[in-house]
């Protein structure tokens, strides 16, 4: 009798301690190395990711940037800042674990934290302007590109009604009104994390909206429509030739602009699982991810080139070279501003969480900054509600400010294209692989720096110009479409 008792009450303890086992266990495999919870983001997540903040607004303004470049230079420089993208990107994701980029122990959160880590404190600050510099600006581009599309989806029921002659012009301040509404609800969002179905949603909507576009651009040219276009750079009778080269370094930074996603690239690889490492799941994303961005910016490119020829719009789906289907084009529009309500997401959502850590920092003890609310299966803390509404509040007013397309894109393209997707890439890879100075690697990678920095700068006095020329013929408020 006592025998068969301590053998239940052996056979019960040993379950119980089975049991707590398995739980340890599980409660481990919860968290990752660093403490966090565990990561589950794959090769496709990041991929969305990056098709999402890369096929943005950038990819409605390739055509004009090609009817200032001609087909070959606006080719060649569409391979190109793909090209040059995809390498220093490359180079980026293996600075994501110090010093190791698979077996380094401490991982880089942040761009800025890389920065920090592997070129030190100076090149930290000038880091964080660019980086900041490049996401704000990014969130106003976005903010006014999903207004002029609204104002689109307007119009062109107002010309299919009154006819092409009739001027249908709308006032978009009411659209950034409505997308600002929008974004005060998607801003409290809590991190980057919690973004992969709204990523999917938008890469899904990206290529609804081109696809439509280079559909309605054979369609324009299998109509017969055989517009001027141009080998070279495109002669100009109606500008001087002063204004020609202005145009084409503004179109030289509307194309960097297109491909700029580096200053994001650390948060999306910190949403991917450890195992395979993040740095190889990485480079496939990446290389997906500009892949098929490529290929999209070359059809809507070239196939927009085609049909509008020299005289293409400033924006090929706002601009109004289509009229007909008008559905069509407005369902393409519609496209546009639901892309653009989860990319502005995408590429803020590293500033909201900077801003929120460093006041984390600064009031540790603050129940209005750190302290989270559960309401059912929501959480919202009350310095994030205010923050970010805030913020949502200022981009909208600088929106209804400069309200101009290509001009805004192209000098963030041109100001931010350099230091955060070439310069900082390639200084924190020399640091990392240990590069010695003078030998040809050195060389080659400091010339593609130089090289990328010239563009830049002239890319920049054009834009520059172009905004300036904007504003003076502009009023205040007063953005119409």
């Amino acid at each position: 009798m006592k025998s068969n008792f301590l053998h239940v009450f052996n056979y019960t303890m040993k379950k119980q301690q089975d049991n707590f086992s398995l739980e340890k266990v599980e409660a481990i495999q919860e968290f990752d190395d660093d403490g966090q919870a565990r990561r589950t983001g794959t090769w496709m997540s990041a991929s969305a990711h990056i098709i999402t903040a890369v096929v943005g607004s950038g990819v409605l303004s390739l055509t004009w940037c090609l009817a200032q470049l001609g087909w070959v230079f606006g080719t060649f420089l569409l391979v190109v800042f793909a090209v040059i993208s995809w390498y220093t990107c490359i180079l980026l994701t293996n600075c994501y674990r110090y010093p190791h980029p698979v077996t380094g122990t401490t991982r880089n959160y942040n761009y800025m934290q890389a920065v920090k880590t592997n070129l030190g404190g100076r090149q930290y600050i000038l880091c964080a302007i660019a980086q900041y510099e490049t996401l704000i600006g990014v969130s106003i581009g976005y903010t006014i590109t999903s207004s002029i599309s609204m104002g689109a989806i307007k119009r062109s029921s107002c010309f299919h009604k009154y006819g092409h002659d009739e001027g249908c012009h709308t006032m978009n301040s009411s659209y950034l009104l409505i997308f600002a509404c929008i974004e005060l609800v998607l801003s409290q969002i809590p991190n980057f994390h919690k973004l992969s179905f709204l990523s999917i949603i938008a890469t899904i909507m990206s290529f609804v909206y081109s696809s439509i576009g280079m559909g309605l651009s054979i369609a324009k040219i299998a109509g017969g429509e055989h517009p001027k276009t141009s080998i070279g750079m495109p002669p100009r009778d109606d500008m001087s030739s002063k204004d020609r080269l202005w145009n084409i370094f503004c179109a030289t930074g509307d194309i960097a602009f297109a491909y700029g996603f580096a200053s994001i690239l650390f948060e999306i690889q910190d949403t991917l699982k450890s195992s395979p490492p993040e740095n190889k799941v990485m480079k496939t994303a990446t290389t997906i991810g500009i892949s098929a961005s490529t290929s999209f910016y070359m059809l809507c490119g070239l196939l927009g080139y085609a049909a509008f020829g020299n005289n293409a719009p400033g924006n090929y789906l706002t601009g109004f070279g289509f009229y007909e289907p008008f559905w069509l084009v407005d369902i393409a529009n519609l496209c546009i501003v639901i892309h653009l309500l989860g990319a502005y997401q995408v590429v803020i959502q590293p500033f909201f969480a900077f801003v929120e850590n460093l006041s984390r920092q600064r009031w540790p003890e603050s129940r209005f900054v750190n302290k989270e609310y559960i309401i059912g299966c929501f959480r919202f803390n009350l310095f994030r509600l205010f923050w970010r509404s805030a913020y949502v509040t200022l981009a909208t007013l600088v929106a209804m400010m400069f309200p101009f397309f290509n001009a805004f894109l192209a000098l963030i393209g041109s100001m931010t294209f350099w230091p955060l997707t070439v310069y900082f890439p390639i200084e924190m890879y020399i640091v990392q692989a240990k590069i010695p100075k003078n030998s040809f690697w050195w060389f080659w990678l400091r010339a593609l720096s130089l090289v990328c920095l010239v563009v830049s700068t002239l890319a920049a006095a054009g834009s520059i110009r172009g905004l300036v020329m904007s504003v003076q013929t502009s009023k205040l408020f007063l953005s119409e479409s």
